[in-house]
């Protein structure tokens, strides 16, 4: 997103005019989560101000920093070592999903008994290396990194992980250390992660999407 990142951080930028960040956590505290870990780093200060103690979008925040990009697995332990307890719902902040899909991937995880769960959407199509593409049989990731050309899944940045799955936040390679490879490895040990399929979301991933998300005229 440079140069527009290097005044403000991707999770306040806006999508219909409102914060990412601020949607997300109103779309948390609909599904039902009380408390969130919001695990910050470039211009942090920004994403702290603007959310402050989280009152105001009916949760309650907690900011956790990180000194570096150092992967999304590094987030969820910075969580874990600052109070989050497993099971948790680890998501994105540059990213806008359709109205109810958190408390649908909440619900469907409860209900799948899985050890975890990684989500997958049609919308945007997988789009190696930035998007891979995510491999579901029966209901269960076989596959989290997937290069079947023809798989129409891509992997959405909606994590659960439960108590069984924290071990395999360790002894990652990097950094950056990233779930996708924690995931992968919990897998082949014979570990159940459900895979779950979520709408349409909305992602700013480069500076054009930020005008095309805003600006929808644009596109005719």
């Amino acid at each position: 997103m440079r140069p527009i990142t290097e005044r403000w951080p991707k999770a306040i930028l806006p999508v219909d005019g409102r914060p990412v960040i601020a949607r997300l956590l109103r779309d948390l505290a609909g599904a039902g989560i009380e408390r969130a870990f919001v695990v910050t780093g470039h211009l942090a200060e920004q994403v702290e101000a603007l959310i402050g103690d989280g009152r105001a979008f009916g949760l309650a925040v907690h900011f956790v920093g990180q000194p570096s990009v150092l992967g999304s697995a590094d987030v969820v332990r910075r969580g874990l070592k600052e109070g989050a307890l497993a099971p948790v719902l680890v998501v994105a902040a540059d990213t806008v999903f359709g109205e109810g899909d958190l408390r649908r991937v909440i619900e469907q995880f409860a209900r799948s008994r899985a050890a975890g769960a990684m989500t997958a959407r049609r919308d945007p199509p997988p789009d190696p290396p930035h998007r891979f593409a995510l491999g579901i049989e029966g209901g269960l990731v076989v596959r989290p990194l997937d290069d079947d050309p023809e798989n129409p899944f891509s992997s959405a940045p909606v994590w659960v992980l439960g108590t069984e799955l924290v071990p395999y936040l360790e002894g990652l390679g990097g950094p950056p250390f990233e779930l996708a490879e924690a995931f992968a490895n919990a897998i082949a040990a014979g570990v159940r992660v459900a895979g779950i399929e979520i709408g349409k979301t909305r992602d700013l991933t480069g500076p054009v999407d930020l005008i095309a998300e805003n600006f929808p005229y644009l596109a005719s």
